[in-house]
């Protein structure tokens, strides 16, 4: 990590003598900036740190008192930063040339000698309803959050600029909630409403356009870019995945205004929710938007440790705004988060059974009819836990099986020419040499009266810390009684008895073939299977059996699941035999086929989603040592930092009570996030402009007040409900100024963070296409279901591997908003990328909008914007050229052109038709005649406009 360089840096000057110091405001700004680096969570020079009290006012590896609290004289900070010795003063004059400023140094004095009083950073306290406060210009604010507006800017001696021009107003409202521009028609009745009822005529636009299905449409693009959604899984090949639908719950849970809060906890934890709503187990989906890595060769542990480490990064970037990630490897540098806090959290996602499959199992079914998407949700709910509950009937069971036998072999072989197979002395089998994938292991041993069959298969270490091996499955076991005369009777098996449920083989199907039972892709602790026979007899004398255990599946890709140690024993019980062989057993495994059978019927698409382990199959999750998965420490169970809001539990926690957490009142980040966050997508800049960095590291708010009043509105008055909330933004009068900024605005706020005028920015990435869709009159209202694939420059879009290709939409789904467009990691939409939108590898907390010459191209030359060029031509519709242009600019911004601009366009359309009327082949690619060609590019540039790409 690096610390922003203008991270409160004003913070050096000398304070009012009566004025106390505070610790967050004058002091950790100096400490972050020229200490912590060497003395705080990553590195402790010296053995001190910074970042917890009670190791600043410890004693350093000198022996001496670092901070005495009363005493600036006893105290080793003030000595190391007087001192004149360079080879003890701090900072370090090779590093810090210029030290301390003098005002640095009297604060640190003055907060020890006041008693060096500590405090949380601002992010980490609770958010408390601030104090209205005593305005000048009582009767500009409409709300309360006006109030903290106005009063930063007369602290500043700025006014707020007049209310912007009605067209002004409606053109940013509607790009901001519903991500479209006005049409016409909306300008004319909003035109009609202020004559009508001035004071209700915005309340009336506003709520129309919340309730518009377009609002979730607009709204998702911005929660998309968190999720890291895409259409394909990332890394190398970048193949396609279907997951659209988990765009479409996020589209429709958007425009149903579902609370913030059931929105966390439906996509953290759908798969946990007791009475789960259709939908729900899609919802979860959004942890599944991790990159997959389909690569032969690749380990599937790693990139499955990797997925569940950017599902913390992800949870703690999106809804916390904080630098988490960095305790990976070390505790943090900045913030008092400890190393340990990594991995308990990791402890809420380790334990999913997800594990970088190419098939992405588990995944869910996405009904083609809503309709039957709760009988879909509920059949396989039924199915997953009706499958434990017939395993779990017979498992006591076998638990209780008496007279086991430890298997002694008179001969143990692997098909394998290079394998080797060798029983020990305490009846384990070990496996070495190179076993392949469809390795055989033979055991031979006397044969006697067989019950049931145990199967322990163990890991190679005896330490748990190291029990993450290559997996070892057995996808059929097959044994003989070979009879004196050579003569093989084959003993047939019911059913297979596993200790826990894993994985995507069924156990059960060992008997037939192609099932498998074991530890797939990673053996993580020894797994023990009971193959029932269907028939308990006894064996004639002098007798063999020949055990068969076959390999039939691959980790990898490339490496064989076998088995490298494992053990067998035999007993003649009868008890499973005569259980599985029960008419009541055969019921129950009827009932769940005919459940099985009834959920394949329901049409529909396999998306990935999130799915707990069973308890029984609970990863054990341990810390890495420096971040190095391969080198584990002590087990963690999961849990809540305390620095925000976590406490002791003598229950294990789960991934549902973390989700309830995020949103809860514990939790002093959450809220102010999403507020922040909201804020910033209307007005252009965050609160906190670092939207990703509410800690240390990242820039401070430059209102406060303002910020944790929005906060606890939307969490406590709204209830988390975003609409309401987007409501009394877009109505306030903040929002409501007119974007022209006056010389000392400009100078006291560039960036409008103090909202010292109305909001102007350009448009994202998705409205630019939008909008050229909308006045080009192509656009499609369609809504939902697979990505299209617009028209897009030849040769950009190469598909390593699959050979798939860009096959461009027909229809109407050639002209369907930018959302649904295909998503590709590695070769993403030109004009998005082109327009800063993320290529989502990973979460994207914030876009930077730059304004490069690129941009430009695009919309000059993409062969998208020549289409809406041509479009939007023909509906530029007059008796002369300058009534068409001039209707061509009110569509484009609902005011009426001035002069000098139709004076400049109709110039532009002459020039144009004249070079066209010279080149019929250049003419005739854009239109039957030069006069419309000509007006095609007038329309082109009229697209390309700073007036148009800005609302």
């Amino acid at each position: 990590m690096r610390l922003h360089p203008l991270i409160l840096a004003s913070f050096t000057l000398p304070l009012a003598a009566e004025e106390p110091v505070d610790f967050n405001r004058d002091i950790r700004p100096i400490l972050t900036k020229n200490c912590t680096t060497c003395h705080g969570g990553v590195k402790q020079a010296g053995g001190t740190s910074f970042i917890y009290r009670e190791d600043a006012l410890g004693i350093g590896e000198s022996g001496k008192t670092i901070i005495v609290p009363g005493d600036p004289a006893a105290s080793e900070l003030m000595r190391r930063i007087t001192s004149s010795d360079p080879d003890e003063k701090m900072p370090p004059p090779h590093e810090h040339p210029h030290g301390l400023e003098k005002a640095q140094i009297e604060l640190l004095e003055r907060w020890i000698r006041e008693g060096a009083k500590w405090g949380e950073h601002w992010s980490f306290q609770k958010p408390e309803e601030p104090p209205l406060p005593t305005l000048t210009n009582a009767q500009w604010p409409k709300s309360d959050l006006d109030r903290h507006v106005l009063a930063k800017l007369e602290a500043k001696d700025l006014a707020p600029m007049p209310e912007a021009p009605p067209a002004e107003w409606l053109r940013r409202v509607t790009l901001d909630l519903t991500g479209l521009p006005p049409t016409l028609e909306e300008w004319d009745a909003f035109e009609k409403a202020i004559a009508e009822s001035p004071g209700t005529a915005k309340e009336a636009v506003a709520d129309r356009l919340l309730a518009s299905p377009h609002f979730g449409e607009r709204w998702a693009a911005m929660w998309l870019d968190l999720a890291r959604y895409s259409d394909t899984t990332g890394f190398e090949k970048d193949p396609h995945r279907d997951i659209w639908p988990f765009r479409d719950w996020v589209i429709r849970a958007l425009n149903a205004d579902m609370p913030f809060d059931k929105f966390t906890q439906k996509q953290l934890a759908g798969d946990l929710l007791e009475n789960p709503e259709p939908g729900d187990l899609i919802a979860s989906a959004f942890h599944r938007n991790t990159q997959n890595n389909t690569e032969g060769g690749t380990d599937d542990e790693e990139y499955r440790v990797a997925a569940v480490m950017d599902r913390v990064n992800t949870t703690w970037t999106a809804w916390n705004a904080t630098t988490f990630a960095c305790i990976q490897c070390h505790a943090h540098p900045y913030d008092p988060f400890p190393h340990e806090d990594y991995y308990k959290f990791m402890a809420f996602f380790d334990s999913s059974e997800d594990s970088d499959l190419n098939n992405e199992f588990p995944k869910t079914k996405s009904a083609d009819d809503p309709a039957q998407q709760a009988e879909a949700q509920r059949l396989e709910k039924e199915i997953r836990l009706g499958r434990d509950v017939l395993n779990k009937e017979v498992l006591a069971l076998a638990r209780e099986t008496t007279g086991w036998q430890t298997v002694k072999a008179d001969s143990a072989t692997a098909s394998a020419a290079t394998g080797k197979l060798e029983q020990q002395a305490d009846g384990v089998f070990l496996a070495s040499g190179t076993n392949p994938t469809n390795t055989v292991f033979t055991v031979t041993l006397p044969a006697s009266r067989l019950g049931v069959l145990r199967l322990d298969i163990l890991p190679t270490s005896d330490d748990p810390a190291k029990w993450s091996e290559f997996g070892a499955v057995v996808t059929k076991l097959e044994i003989d009684r070979v009879l004196p005369d050579g003569t093989r009777q084959p003993v047939k098996l019911k059913e297979v008895v596993a200790d826990f449920i894993a994985g995507p083989h069924d156990h059960n199907g060992v008997v037939q073939g192609g099932g498998g039972f074991g530890d797939y892709p990673v053996l993580r602790g020894p797994r023990t299977g009971w193959f029932v026979a269907e028939k308990v007899e006894d064996s004639p004398a002098d007798s063999k059996f020949e055990i068969r255990l076959k390999h039939g599946v691959t980790c990898n890709e490339t490496q064989g699941c076998v088995m490298r140690k494992f053990r067998l024993a035999i007993s003649p019980d009868e008890r499973l035999t005569t259980f599985v062989t029960s008419p009541g057993r055969a019921d129950s495994w009827k009932a769940h086929g005919e459940l099985r059978q009834a959920y394949q019927a329901i049409p529909g698409i396999m998306i990935p989603v999130m799915q707990e382990r069973l308890p029984e199959a609970t990863r054990d999750t341990r810390v890495f040592l420096r971040g190095n998965r391969m080198t584990k420490d002590v087990p963690v169970q999961p849990a809540i930092p305390s620095l925000t809001g976590g406490g002791t539990s003598d229950s294990r926690m789960t991934r549902l009570d973390m989700a309830a957490w995020l949103t809860g009142p514990e939790n002093p980040l959450a809220a102010r996030v999403m507020a922040n966050r909201l804020w910033a997508e209307l007005f252009g800049t965050g609160i906190v402009e670092t939207q990703e960095d509410f800690g240390s590291s990242g820039l401070p708010p430059v209102n406060q007040p303002l910020l944790d009043h929005l906060a606890l509105r939307l969490r406590d008055h709204h209830r988390w409900h975003l609409k309401p909330f987007l409501r009394e933004l877009v109505l306030s009068a903040s929002y409501r100024q007119s974007s022209k900024a006056t010389p000392p605005a400009l100078a006291a706020d560039p960036m409008n963070q103090l909202a010292s005028r109305g909001p102007r920015q350009r448009l994202s990435a998705e409205m630019v296409r939008d909008q050229a869709l909308l006045v080009s009159g192509l656009l499609s209202r369609k809504q939902y279901g697979k990505p299209v694939y617009p028209p897009q420059p030849e040769g950009v879009w190469k598909s390593v591997y699959s050979g798939a290709r860009w096959d461009t939409s027909q229809g109407e789904d050639r002209y369907r908003r930018a959302l649904y467009t295909y998503s590709k990691r590695t070769s993403g939409y030109p004009a998005f990328l082109t327009f800063d939108a993320p290529t989502r590898d990973v979460c994207s907390a914030r876009r930077i909008s730059t304004n490069t010459p690129l941009q430009a191209l695009v919309t000059l030359n993409d062969p998208a914007h020549i289409e809406f060029a041509r479009a939007f031509a023909k509906r530029m519709e007059g008796a002369t050229v300058e009534e068409r242009l001039a209707l061509g600019y009110k569509m484009l911004t609902l005011q009426d052109a001035p002069q000098p601009v139709i004076g400049t366009l109709a110039k532009l359309h002459a020039e144009a038709k004249a070079d066209y009327e010279q080149s019929p082949a250049e003419s005739a690619k854009l239109a039957p005649t030069p006069d419309e060609a000509a007006m095609v590019l007038v329309a082109n540039t009229l697209l390309n406009s700073d007036i148009a790409l800005t609302r």
